[in-house]
């Protein structure tokens, strides 16, 4: 996370860590990891219908790391981007990473329900979605999130990992959402399994640039299932994807919204795609361009 910070945010100021925002992530759940113990105000298991909060898979706990991750048992090295904010975190992957339209469907509509008693300005989604076999759930999908959109939720969605193919994006990040493709510089130059190799891809020539902007997302390390597994070597793992992209950028936004409380969603995106910095590659492949929290925060 080191690397991450150094790329898009550089030094940030004191007591710039996303205190007072709340971010809904749905995803595989996640772990009892001491650099995220406190940060959980709600969770629920729309999976196994669980009671307690867990993670069997480490993808949702992963994720949360890059969000919000203290970086206490590695001395601040793998801290996440936004350490102060609070989670609602809703289980609707299983422990393979997969999961049903109508566990996401549930998800959302929870998100919306608990979107005015916990103040949730922000959900991440950080899971890819390809062509839906049934455009009916298809469309569930875009509509709910418009939904969450007009309540004043700024929805982050992963790009997916379908590309490079042209018009690769997930179909959950087509709308209005800001959607996150990858973006690694020189870090993974040559690296053939870079996370910018298949990142989702728009279409060329499209009037709407998707994805929105481009973040790191190739051997990002976060945490790992270590209290679960009781050892500490797993307390860090590193892992790829568009979905290691989409926290960066919705921590960024969380530092935004700590910055500028009155801020709206549609102003946040604005402010996350006219800050970015332009990368000169396609608009099908950068979006607006490179997550600068620097001036994002300026």
């Amino acid at each position: 996370m080191q690397r991450v910070r150094k790329m898009v945010a550089g030094e940030l100021p004191a007591g710039t860590d996303g205190r007072g925002v709340t971010v809904a992530v749905l995803d595989t759940g996640m772990g009892s990891h001491p650099d995220l113990r406190g940060r959980a105000v709600c969770f629920r298991d729309f999976v196994g219908h669980g009671e307690w909060i867990y993670d069997d898979s480490g993808h949702g706990t992963h994720v949360c790391g890059i969000l919000c991750g203290n970086g206490r048992l590695s001395g601040g090295r793998y801290r996440g981007m936004a350490p102060g904010i609070r989670l609602v975190v809703g289980k609707i992957l299983d422990e393979r990473g997969d999961g049903s339209t109508e566990a996401m469907l549930e998800g959302l509509d929870w998100v919306l329900g608990l979107s005015r008693e916990y103040d949730i300005r922000i959900v991440n989604i950080s899971v890819g979605i390809g062509n839906l076999r049934e455009p009916a759930k298809e469309q569930l999908l875009q509509d709910r999130m418009e939904e969450l959109w007009r309540s004043g939720i700024l929805v982050v969605c992963a790009a997916g990992n379908k590309g490079p193919r042209e018009g690769s994006i997930s179909a959950v990040g087509g709308n209005r959402v800001v959607t996150v493709g990858c973006y690694d510089g020189s870090f993974a130059a040559g690296n053939p399994r870079s996370c910018e190799l298949y990142s989702g891809r728009g279409v060329s020539g499209s009037p709407i640039r998707k994805p929105d902007i481009v973040a790191p997302g190739t051997d990002i390390i976060s945490c790992g299932l270590y209290a679960q597994r009781g050892r500490g070597r797993y307390a860090y793992v590193p892992k790829s994807g568009t979905s290691m992209a989409t926290p960066v950028v919705a921590g960024a936004a969380a530092l935004a919204f700590q910055k500028y409380p009155r801020m709206t969603n549609e102003e946040c995106k604005r402010k996350l795609q006219y800050t970015a910095s332009d990368l000169g590659l396609p608009w099908n492949r950068q979006g607006w361009g490179l997550l600068n929290v620097e001036r994002l925060l300026g």
